[in-house]
């Protein structure tokens, strides 16, 4: 199973550090929106930074890049149609992404919705999806339309259950209030919720999840169920929803939750 630890960066992001299968102590970073607790924890723990993925051009996942860069020659790898500092190598839906020496090998995945150009890195049994997907819930819509949410989450589903994932943010029992006030009686949801909660309370990383588990208690993930349809319903007095239209709902209702 792929190794991942983390540096965590302003109030509630993620920097993810792959480590690679070849030498542990090698790493590539995702999302280093914050140079200073990443160099810390390499430091700290005689770690190597060799790669950087970026999800994203929003500033708290790339606005460490060019700090770390700075002090070091290593290849970068962002979308090919947003602007991420110091990018070596724009990459798109279908890309390989090949780190032979390292042991490691990465599949891209274009999730357009939140940025116009966001992707997921997919690999090894892991998907690192910025804010795209998060644990019981999903990202805003800035610079995309709900249609293109729905294929993005679609396309992050599709994977195998198993594989885990790492999104940006440490956002999961916020999203699981809302997930249970849609849908009270999901007792997957009531017992991820716990879980959660138990962890919280030590500070510990309520991530990575899983596509399984999002599958049974992400509302964003299920807006065809009974349950969800019939909160919307109540919520907005409106029936006969399609997909689209019931996703867009969902997210505008927890916008402003």
């Amino acid at each position: 199973m792929l190794k991942v630890s983390f540096a965590r960066a302003f109030r509630d992001n993620y920097i993810w550090l792959i480590h690679a299968p070849a030498d542990s102590r090698k790493v590539v970073a995702v999302d280093p929106g914050d140079a200073k607790p990443l160099e810390k924890k390499l430091a700290d723990s005689s770690l190597e930074l060799v790669a950087i993925f970026a999800t994203h051009h929003h500033l708290d996942h790339v606005g460490g890049i060019a700090a770390l860069c700075a002090a070091r020659e290593i290849p970068v790898f962002g979308p090919a149609t947003e602007t991420v500092p110091s990018c070596t190598h724009p990459v798109g839906q279908g890309d390989d992404i090949e780190l032979a020496e390292l042991g490691l090998a990465f599949r891209v995945l274009d999730i357009p919705a939140h940025t116009a150009g966001h992707i997921a890195f997919t690999g090894h049994g892991a998907v690192f999806c910025g804010d795209t997907l998060f644990s019981a819930g999903c990202g805003r819509l800035f610079e995309g339309t709900a249609a293109q949410m729905v294929t993005s989450l679609s396309l992050l589903a599709e994977l195998d259950e198993a594989t885990q994932v790492y999104c940006g943010h440490e956002y999961t029992a916020d999203n699981l209030r809302f997930a249970l006030h849609v849908d009270p009686q999901n007792q997957d949801a009531v017992e991820y919720q716990a879980q959660c909660r138990a962890m919280m309370t030590e500070r510990q990383c309520t991530l990575p999840s899983t596509i399984a588990l999002e599958k049974r208690v992400n509302p964003f993930l299920r807006c065809d169920s009974p349950a969800v349809r019939a909160a919307l319903e109540r919520h907005t007095g409106k029936s006969g929803f399609g997909t689209i239209e019931a996703f867009a709902e969902l997210r505008a209702w927890k916008d402003t939750f």
